[in-house]
């Protein structure tokens, strides 16, 4: 529940700190737009113009600049409170390119965003911006694929020596464990 709760800190925050109690938005961002899935002429893709120059550079390469100067849309405030005005008018223009032609140009503009993959293409996706997601777990013939570890320290690289066990490989000694008394707690 903790996690949970750490995890929607600009819900729960919102909440004890100024008594809003937030409502559905889907994967809407309550206090920033654009920052949500939008479509594009193939699949969604993830936006997050998180400030007046990212939506700026959003506008420019959209080819709408004037929607960063209109006084609905200049500031992140104005953006949030006429979401539904802005919403569709950066849609029509998303809709005419895939996601992927958006993607490089966006990225390149320094606009934070990311098409939304199945699992097969977030691999390939990771794979491709150079983030090598797939580990080998054990070696030679009972080596496994497995999910490299997202955290990458400098001295102490995660290790994959053993794979994962076989079918009841352990069972024997995780039983004898089960069924042993527990220990009894040292006193202090």
């Amino acid at each position: 529940m903790s996690s949970a709760l750490s995890g929607m800190v600009n819900q729960t925050s919102a909440y004890v700190a100024g008594g809003v109690v937030p409502f559905r938005m889907g994967n809407s961002h309550p206090s920033l737009f654009p920052y949500e899935p939008l479509p594009t002429g193939d699949r969604d893709m993830i936006i997050t113009a998180g400030n007046d120059v990212q939506f700026r550079k959003l506008c420019e390469v959209l080819g709408a600049p004037e929607l960063a100067d209109d006084p609905r849309f200049a500031k992140t405030g104005d953006r949030t409170a006429n979401r539904e005005l802005l919403r569709p008018l950066l849609v029509e223009r998303l809709k005419r390119r895939p996601s992927m032609e958006w993607f490089r140009e966006l990225v390149a503009a320094g606009v934070p965003c990311g098409p939304i993959n199945t699992v097969d293409e977030g691999i390939k996706f990771a794979e491709a911006i150079g983030l090598q997601p797939v580990a080998i777990a054990g070696e030679g013939e009972a080596g496994m694929p497995t999910v490299r570890h997202p955290l990458r320290f400098s001295a102490t690289a995660p290790r994959y020596k053993l794979p994962p066990p076989g079918l009841d490989e352990h069972g024997a000694e995780i039983r004898r464990w089960l069924a042993a008394p527990p220990e009894e707690e040292a006193s202090g």
